[in-house]
């Protein structure tokens, strides 16, 4: 597949294969890293929607093709982040059970990483359980990781604080499934809320900071980065969801 390359003022946006992109990234340049990657569970499963049975087969990209090839790639990528990011720089990887701990493991594995955080997502409105004989899934796992087993980390207590009404956030955040206005130029099947992104972007980032996604999906990520002042590198392998992204961003852009 040929890279495409789609670049304004605030953000950069690829269309191909992540780890060749990765590639061309300098070493040490990034100040945050948020991304989340497949989970790997498109294998014929269902969930309802709107009241129906519906597949969750996302595609072929989601597809697992076994423990040794979903650990290789996710250990492929985490090294490639652990080389771009900047020393005390930052990594947000959200996920199921499907794939997050195969994640978390290969992290705690790298010494120049630190776990600093293990944060649940519990969404409101979750699908129900079709099967009846387990609870239903509502929650996902965010682990937020510094380069640098004793670098200093840029962290926005105040403002955390502040939108807490006061009190020290924790680890557990609800929020809900994104809204109808942010899926207009199309929707992707693991779309994250901006309001999830707004706190990790907000919480770990300056103004003028690069972040960086990988799997970037519809493109939430780079919307809510470059609508609060940061620069923004996307890399999406679908052409479908890098158009989505196109038009996410430029509108974005359009409207500050």
């Amino acid at each position: 597949m040929r890279t495409l390359q789609y670049k304004k003022e605030n953000f950069t946006l690829f269309r191909g294969d992540s780890f060749k992109v990765l590639k061309k990234i300098d070493s040490d340049s990034i100040d945050s890293i948020i991304t989340d990657p497949p989970y790997f569970l498109s294998n014929n499963g269902i969930t309802c929607k709107g009241g129906k049975m519906v597949s969750v087969n996302k595609g072929n990209w989601d597809k697992n093709t076994g423990f040794i090839d979903v650990y290789n790639f996710n250990y492929n990528w985490i090294k490639e982040s652990l080389r771009v990011l900047k020393d005390g720089g930052t990594l947000w990887v959200s996920g199921t059970y499907h794939n997050i701990y195969i994640i978390g493991s290969i992290i705690n594995q790298i010494s120049d990483f630190k776990i600093l955080n293990n944060i649940t997502w519990i969404k409101t409105s979750p699908p129900p359980n079709l099967s009846c004989r387990y609870f239903t899934h509502s929650t996902e796992t965010i682990l937020w990781i510094r380069k640098g087993e004793k670098s200093k980390h840029f962290f926005d207590y105040d403002l955390m604080k502040k939108k807490n009404h006061g009190k020290q956030m924790k680890d557990v955040w609800l929020i809900g499934r994104p809204k109808k206005v942010e899926k207009r130029f199309g929707k992707h099947p693991t779309q994250k809320p901006e309001e999830l992104l707004e706190r990790m972007i907000l919480s770990s980032t300056r103004e003028g900071d690069v972040i960086l996604d990988m799997f970037n999906g519809s493109g939430t990520t780079g919307v809510v980065s470059v609508r609060n002042k940061r620069k923004y590198i996307g890399v999406e392998l679908k052409n479908e969801y890098y158009s989505i992204s196109k038009k996410r961003l430029t509108f974005e852009c359009e409207t500050l």
